[in-house]
């Protein structure tokens, strides 16, 4: 089983298909984040039902739209 999850990135070039990536977790009081070392981009909140587990990666897709640049990485899960 694995996991998709998309980040932002601040500028272009940090990242690229086939990196791979490497997850620290942060924790806000009802919610978890995750950002790609060395802070490289961050997701979005997720509550702690959502909790990832998996901390290594691969990046599957980086593109550009009007409000900046996202990562797609994918997580493969320990469980299967």
């Amino acid at each position: 089983m694995s996991r998709e999850m998309i980040f932002k990135m601040e500028r272009p070039g940090l990242l690229h298909e086939g990196d791979p990536v490497h997850v620290t977790e942060g924790v806000l009081p009802s919610n978890y984040y995750y950002t790609i070392d060395p802070s490289l981009a961050m997701s979005g909140n997720f509550p702690f039902r959502e909790r990832m587990l998996e901390r290594n990666g691969v990046v599957t897709k980086v593109e550009e739209n009007d409000r900046g640049f996202y990562v797609t990485a994918v997580f493969d899960s320990e469980e299967e």
